[in-house]
């Protein structure tokens, strides 16, 4: 009996210590050990269950509305699909960490991405985004920014607030050397990316 009893309360304090966990944000290296959903109807069998979700290449031409469904969804990779916008609802995937929306054909980031305020990936690279809100500037937790070949025109100076900022990759854009200078100036602490500055904005 006593026995018994020592295991009950063994299995409930690990039962605790799980809902605990899924509750919390995961670090990078448990987050990278996680299953990985790579369909909807998998995931939504166990959308609690769900801290990484990668949607690639599925030719999504929009963002599912089921992606509001997973309460611990903490990586999330959309890459090589058709997407030309993000819904403003984005913005309520507040444990995304990492959200990878490489080569799609985004023009632009909703103000509401500012909310993702525990991201500290965010992969734009091979998109056509001309500007970038400067609600951009509240990733406070951001270290890695990916956005070459895009169709930048500027940065918001609100990039400025993005202190944990490591890595801004610009590789691809088109900027002239003082603009190049100007970006560098905002992000002093960031390893910037550029490839060679030209005279077409001068």
């Amino acid at each position: 009996m006593k026995r018994f009893l020592l295991f009950f309360l063994a299995f409930s304090f690990l039962q605790g210590v799980n809902a605990v966990k899924a509750q919390d944000l995961l670090d990078s290296l448990t987050l990278s050990q996680q299953k990985v959903y790579r369909d909807l109807p998998s995931a939504l069998a166990n959308p609690d269950s769900v801290f990484v979700l990668d949607l690639s290449r599925k030719k999504l031409k929009e963002l599912p509305d089921d992606l509001e469904k997973f309460p611990n969804l903490q990586s999330l990779k959309l890459s090589r699909n058709g997407l030309k916008e993000l819904p403003i609802w984005i913005g309520n995937l507040k444990k995304l960490q990492v959200l990878e929306l490489g080569y799609n054909d985004l023009k632009g980031l909703p103000p509401e991405i500012g909310k993702l305020e525990n991201l500290y990936f965010l992969g734009l690279n091979r998109n056509i985004i001309e500007t970038l809100p400067h609600e951009i500037g509240n990733l406070k937790n951001l270290q890695v920014l990916e956005m070459w070949d895009n169709e930048l025109e500027s940065v918001p100076e609100e990039i400025k607030n993005l202190h944990n900022l490591r890595t801004f990759e610009l590789r691809g854009i088109l900027f002239s050397g003082e603009e190049q200078r100007q970006i560098e100036n905002l992000l002093p602490d960031t390893d910037v990316f550029f490839s060679p500055s030209c005279n077409c904005k001068d």
